[in-house]
């Protein structure tokens, strides 16, 4: 078998189009988790903890080549002058980001889950139903009995 045929059958397989499917999906949901956090939830928190911008949320530990009176005002400022920062800002949202994609994964294993047991239950009720039960296994012993005599 060549090495392109292996290769062939192994982007074929089902598995390997499922991830493909998963990880283009998975990112369009990142970006609107990311979107959802930075756009919506963040600026209402921001207003009730006293109009904190999160994006802006950053320490400087080195200044860069200019420093305006009063400090930067914004990260994106800061960055231009070429000032070393510490992003907190931009670090709370990350991780509000990343734990509202880990329920939402959560939320769709527990789902997939929950089908495949109730699938598992429905091929074992099947399968019960399938086989005779134990008097129409002694019925017919009786038959098959009556019948050699």
């Amino acid at each position: 078998m060549s090495i392109a045929s292996e290769f062939k059958e192994f982007i074929m397989r089902g598995n390997v189009i499922d991830l493909a499917v998963g990880m283009v999906v998975g990112t369009a949901f990142s970006g609107i988790v990311k979107s959802l956090v930075d756009d919506v939830i963040m600026p209402p928190i921001g207003i009730l903890i006293g109009g904190v911008d999160f994006s802006n949320l950053f320490i400087t530990l080195k200044d860069g080549a200019t420093v305006p009176e009063g400090g930067y005002a914004t990260l994106a400022a800061a960055q231009q002058a070429g000032a070393v920062t510490l992003n907190i800002g931009l670090f709370i949202n990350t991780v509000i980001s990343f734990l509202i994609i880990a329920a939402a994964i959560f939320c769709v294993v527990k789902l997939l889950n929950s089908m495949k047991k109730k699938q598992e239950v429905a091929d074992a009720a099947e399968e019960a139903a399938a086989e005779p039960s134990e008097e129409v296994l002694l019925l017919r012993e009786i038959r098959d009995s009556l019948s050699k005599k």
